[in-house]
This record gives structure tokens, C-alpha cells and sequence, in this order.
């Protein structure tokens, strides 16, 4: 192995074992220990944001002068205006931080939302002035006189301190670490700390405080502000070894599967800032093909790979983030229509634009269906009212199998499960230990038609908010693409199954319809798929005609 291989390796070993994960509460801190080794009752490790190492923290008995310290670094950064101590006084902040515990970082966040917010009394006072002024009437084409130019001014002068009133003071904090070393991935470490936070308890002055610096970043991370670099083996190990642990769709195993996806036939391009340097902030793979993929494994595992001179397109196989606080930013639209450009100019004769991607959240909507639904025919069946389970949950009686799905069901999975009914049947086949049904190819046969179809209605049907329910889909969706096909046991791995059902889907990129179909969606929520994936949704279209 060359010392490059063999840095990776080591380095890659060293990370935990969920790298997106920035900081660990105190119930997670045994977890977190025993994958690094560290004794499981040491309570005094937490992880380093985004590195994936683990720095030892103050004792508690010195925990509440440490916050304090920190909360002053913190006031004086927003507070001072000498610039010749600014940078020391921001260091000392960002240090400070990374070194309390969970509590306190929530402590020091929820005081940041809180005491630096929108001074509303200001705002209040500023609102009755302006609405206590007379606004000068007639033909603005007309001369001004100077009682209206008076007035003029004075409405100028209120917006203008208004519009500065609106402006939280904590603004002040992320503009200048936004142009302090180091400081646009604190800021991203800050943000991420402050959606864990959000996800235990929503207050509402996090939420803002959350808001403001989401509408920051948008801004600091336009994509004028960043370099899209391809990704080869001949870059730093350090970088490398970025993809190797931020990969989140498909695991890179080996060194060897990592020069593979680096090497002929594949691409792999991501988006660099200046203030993060050697660090993607999103990347992308690409597999340079005959046709679009139908499975994960011809993508990961052909070897030899086509000559690229025979490649006719290029497949998005992994779109792969590596700061959980730019969540909600989408930076992937830009990356995919820059590579998309760049093969275009580079390789003429690739004329299809495809992606091969998981479905994540299909089973999990699907086992949710299929258990109320169970509910619901067991309880019709025994004759209890279905009102009071109405009125607590918007689910509604359906047999979400055609009749030929439930006949199929029952006749082929007596010996292996049993139930009531084919979706309660299917429902156990489908949560049954180490997903026994993927190795009867007999269940396989009989499980193909139900589970193709109903994930043909959850990638076309199933909304939220008028968007696709699936995250993945809303994607793709927002950028333009179309829904072309599904395929039947495209990934077998564990996460492949518990995911979907080992079903992926290919969005297709055309090239002349990318705007159209992305404004379509944004304006309505339409979804555009090709007509063979509708075709799956006619058999429950027929059933509707004919029991109405």
C-alpha cells in the first residue's frame, strides 16, 4: 500500500461512526465513546464538529465559569469595534465554544437567540413615527416643493432606521465570522448544533435565530462564490479521505472501491469554498455508461469499465453533503447543472442524463399504511365503529392490494407468515427478520407487483405540502428532472431493503426541459414521469372505476 493509501486508511479509521454528527448530548456520550475507544463511564469526551475526532471538555466543576468566559467572548464579538483585536477575540469564541458541554452550547444559543434579537421596542416606536407622518401628495412628476421634500426626507430617514431596527444584533456575529478565518464552517458547526437542538424542542427564538443565519449562508454559499473541482486520485489524502467518510448513500469499502470510483469510467466533481479549503462542501458521482443503470451494482462493481469514448451517459449514482448545518441549502441544484454542463462540453457524445437513487422514506410510509389499514379491517371485521379511529387520524378504510395482489398473497405465504388478511400478511413479510422474504423467490414473484405499483403512487401520488413526500424526489424534482422508471431489487444491501424494499428509481435530466418541468413544480406541484411509470398506476385507476 503507498503512503497516500495507507493515510486514508488511518485516518478514515479514525472517524466515528456517523460523521455528519456534530456534537453528542450526554446520553449519546457512552455511544460515542465506546466507537472511539475511550472508556464508556469517561463522561468528559465530545465530538469535534464535523472532524470526526474527540477533544476531552472542562471538568463540571468548571463548567459555569467556562460558559461565562465564552458568553463574554461572545458579547464582546458582537459589542466591539476595534478591528486590530477582532480576530483574537473571534478565536477565542469559536475555541471556547467547541469546548462546553451540550447544555451549555444549547445554554449560550437559546441567550444569543434571546438577548441579541430584533430590539421591538425600537421597532415599535419607529412604526408609530413613520405612520404619524404625512405623505406628500400630487404628480411625482411634478416639482417637489420643499415642505414636500421635508416630508420626503423625514420618511427616508424612519425607513431607513427602521430597516435597521429589523436587523438582529446577533447579524453583527455572523458577518464578521463569515470573514474571519475559519469562520463560515463554525458557523455551519453553530447551525447544526442549533437544528439538533430544534429537533428536541421547538422555541421559537431559535427558530429565528435559525432562520436568519439559514438566509446568511444562502447568500455567502451562492455558487459564484464556489469552485467546482473534479475529485482524482491524485489529490490530497486529507481530501480523499473527506470521501471516504462524508459518503452518505453508497459506503466506500475499500481503498480500492475508492481509486475505482476516482478512475476510468467514473467522475466525481464537488463544490469547494476558499474559507473551507480542502474540504467539499457537497460532491457528486458519476458513472460513465452505455445505458442508464437499472441496478446499484452494475454502478459499483463492473470492472472493466466501458472505454468512456462508448459512454452515452452519465449517471448520478451518490450526491453526498459534509456539513449537516447547510441542511436546507440546496447546493446540489447547482452542482448537478454545472457537471451536467461540464461532461456536456467535455463529452459530446454523452447525450442522457440519468441518476440511479435510493428511495428513503417508500417503506417506511408503506409499513404505516399497511398497519392502519390492518387496524381498520380488523376492526370493521369484529364490527366496532371506525368513527372515533377517524376522527383521531386523517387514515380512511382501503385495501391498498388489488384483489389479484391479495389472492397471490394469501395462497403463496401460508407456510411462511401468517394474517388475517394479504396486507397484514404482507406487513409481516415485510418486517420479518433479516428480511427472510428477499431469499423465497417464490415471495419475491408474488411481493414484485404490490410493491412496485404502490411505489409507483408514492413517488407520483404522495404529497406534502403539494411536494413529493419523498425527500429524494423533491429533489430531483425541483431541479427539473423526470421520474423515468423504477427497478425491482436494485439494491439488496440492508439499507437497500429497509429503505425501499431494494427498489431504486432513474430520474432522467432533459436537457431542454430541465427549467420548464422545474417551474411546473414549483409553481403547482406537478410531477413529471414517463408514461411506463404511470402505466402501474392503471390497475388502481380501473379498480376505482369499478367500485364507484
Amino acid at each position: 500500500m503507498n503512503r497516500k493509501g495507507l493515510a486514508i486508511l488511518m485516518r478514515t479509521r479514525m472517524r466515528l461512526t456517523d460523521p455528519n454528527k456534530l456534537s453528542v448530548s450526554p446520553n449519546e456520550a457512552s455511544r460515542v465513546q465506546s466507537d472511539t475507544g475511550h472508556s464508556e463511564s469517561d463522561e468528559n469526551f465530545v465530538r469535534v464538529a464535523s472532524e470526526g475526532y474527540v477533544q476531552k471538555i472542562n471538568s463540571p466543576s468548571n463548567s459555569e465559569r467556562d460558559f461565562n468566559v465564552v458568553r463574554e467572548s461572545m458579547h464582546a464579538a458582537i459589542s466591539m469595534n476595534k478591528t486590530e483585536v477582532m480576530d483574537a477575540i473571534l478565536n477565542n469564541f469559536s475555541e471556547g465554544y467547541h469546548s462546553l458541554s451540550h447544555d451549555n452550547r444549547r445554554k449560550l444559543l437559546i441567550a444569543l437567540a434571546r438577548d441579541y434579537d430584533v430590539n421591538r421596542k425600537q421597532v415599535r416606536e419607529l412604526i408609530q413615527q413613520y405612520l404619524g407622518l404625512e405623505f406628500p401628495g400630487g404628480d411625482k412628476s411634478q416639482p417637489t416643493t420643499f415642505d414636500e421634500g421635508g416630508l420626503l426626507a423625514a420618511l427616508y430617514r424612519t425607513e431607513r432606521n427602521l430597516r435597521h431596527a429589523l436587523k438582529p444584533m446577533y447579524q453583527i456575529l455572523f458577518e464578521r465570522l463569515n470573514t474571519h478565518p475559519g469562520g463560515l464552517k463554525f458557523l455551519s458547526i453553530l447551525r447544526a448544533d442549533i437544528l439538533s437542538m430544534l429537533a428536541e424542542e421547538n422555541i421559537a427564538s431559535l427558530r429565528a435565530l435559525d432562520s436568519y443565519l439559514k438566509e446568511k449562508l444562502v447568500t455567502w454559499l451562492s455558487p459564484a462564490t464556489l469552485e467546482l473541482h473534479r475529485i482524482t486520485w491524485d489529490d490530497p489524502a486529507s481530501l480523499l479521505e473527506k470521501i471516504v467518510a462524508y459518503e452518505a448513500v453508497h459506503p466506500i469499502n475499500s481503498l480500492i472501491d475508492l481509486k475505482r470510483r476516482l478512475g476510468i469510467g467514473r467522475r466525481c466533481f464537488g463544490y469547494l469554498h476558499p474559507s473551507i479549503p480542502g474540504e467539499p462542501l457537497i460532491f457528486i458521482e458519476v458513472a460513465l455508461l452505455k445505458n442508464v443503470a437499472q441496478n446499484i451494482q452494475e454502478v459499483l462493481w463492473d470492472h472493466p469499465p466501458i472505454p468512456e469514448s462508448e459512454a452515452t451517459c452519465a449517471l448520478f449514482y451518490s450526491i453526498s453533503s459534509t456539513q449537516s448545518g447547510l441542511v436546507g441549502i440546496n447546493l446540489g441544484k447547482f452542482l448537478i447543472k454545472r457537471v451536467i454542463e461540464l461532461v456536456k462540453k467535455d463529452m459530446p457524445h454523452v447525450s442522457t442524463f440519468a441518476t440511479l437513487s435510493p428511495i428513503r422514506g417508500y417503506m417506511k410510509w408503506l409499513l404505516f399504511k399497511l398497519g392502519s389499514q390492518s387496524k381498520l379491517a380488523e376492526a370493521e371485521k369484529e364490527g366496532i365503529s371506525c368513527s372515533l379511529e377517524r376522527s383521531s387520524s386523517s387514515t380512511f378504510r382501503e385495501n391498498i392490494l388489488q384483489p389479484e395482489e391479495e389472492k397471490a398473497l394469501l395462497e403463496s405465504s401460508v407456510e411462511f407468515t401468517s394474517g388475517e388478511n394479504g396486507m397484514e400478511m404482507m406487513l409481516n413479510l415485510l418486517t420479518s427478520k433479516n428480511y427472510e422474504w428477499t431469499k423465497s423467490d417464490r415471495l419475491l414473484s408474488v411481493l414484485q407487483a404490490p410493491l412496485m405499483r404502490l411505489c409507483a403512487r408514492y413517488l407520483i401520488q404522495e404529497k406534502k405540502r403539494g411536494k413529493a413526500l419523498d425527500s429524494v424526489a423533491n429533489f430531483h424534482l425541483q431541479n427539473g428532472a423526470v421520474i423515468e422508471r423504477i427497478n425491482w431489487m436494485a439494491d439488496r444491501s440492508e439499507k437497500g431493503l429497509s429503505q425501499s424494499g431494494g427498489i431504486m428509481v432513474n430520474y432522467i435530466y432533459r436537457l431542454d426541459k430541465i427549467e420548464e418541468n422545474a417551474q411546473s413544480y414549483f409553481a403547482t406541484g406537478s410531477i413529471q414521469a414517463s408514461s411506463d411509470l404511470r402505466r402501474y398506476l392503471q390497475p388502481e385507476k380501473e379498480h376505482e372505476e369499478k367500485t364507484t
